[in-house]
């Protein structure tokens, strides 16, 4: 039998639109929610507030810290990191996380003499401080699931030659971009620095 076109069309549910308030605190929670997920476990930008890295990283640059590669290898020499107070920073009463650069890896053993930083006793090309260290350091072990930090301004830089190592939980991860100022926007260290150690 064909439907009758009298017949009254059957009834559809009706939808209320959804209250434009609610639309724009979702909007915002989620959006609230990825960045922080985003933030925690993927990337942060951060800001440099000293000269201890210079002339690397100038006062004020802005950097872009990815924190997933230390998910799948380790801290290795040369890499830039960010870094949350070692109990000896705390108990100085420093809270805010440090940036420096990874020189003495697990089980490495590290020294500063006339001038330079020798690993193992080799001496360590280093190409990008802001000169030659003033001061003598140990020479010392870096303890297993540590690393040994130091600023490429050696001579205003309060780093491990100071306080000692940081554990590999500290580490919050690695600078890889400079997004500001734009006329120095680019990769940090784009160019490898440590195809070996010195010769």
């Amino acid at each position: 039998m064909t439907e009758s076109l009298n017949q009254e069309p059957k009834k559809t549910a009706q939808t209320h639109p959804e209250n434009p308030w609610l639309e724009i605190a979702k909007t915002i929670v989620t959006a609230a929610f990825l960045a922080f997920g985003i933030r925690t476990f993927v990337a942060e930008a951060r800001y440099i507030p000293s000269s201890s890295m210079e002339p690397t990283l100038e006062i004020n640059d802005r950097l872009i810290i990815e924190k997933i590669s230390y998910h799948f290898r380790e801290p290795e020499r040369g890499d830039v990191v960010v870094f949350s107070p070692t109990e000896t920073l705390k108990e100085q009463h420093f809270n805010e996380a440090f940036i420096k650069r990874v020189i003495g890896l697990p089980g490495e053993t590290v020294a500063v003499r006339n001038g330079r930083v020798y690993v193992n006793d080799k001496p360590l090309a280093e190409n990008y401080i802001a000169e030659k260290p003033n001061y003598n350091y140990g020479p010392r072990k870096v303890p297993p699931g540590q690393y040994l930090v130091l600023g490429d301004n050696r001579n205003n830089s309060y780093d491990s030659h100071y306080w000692g190592f940081v554990p590999k939980e500290n580490i919050i991860g690695r600078a890889v971009v400079r997004f500001w100022p734009f006329n120095r926007l680019g990769g940090i260290d784009p160019e490898p620095i440590y195809s070996s150690q010195g010769k």
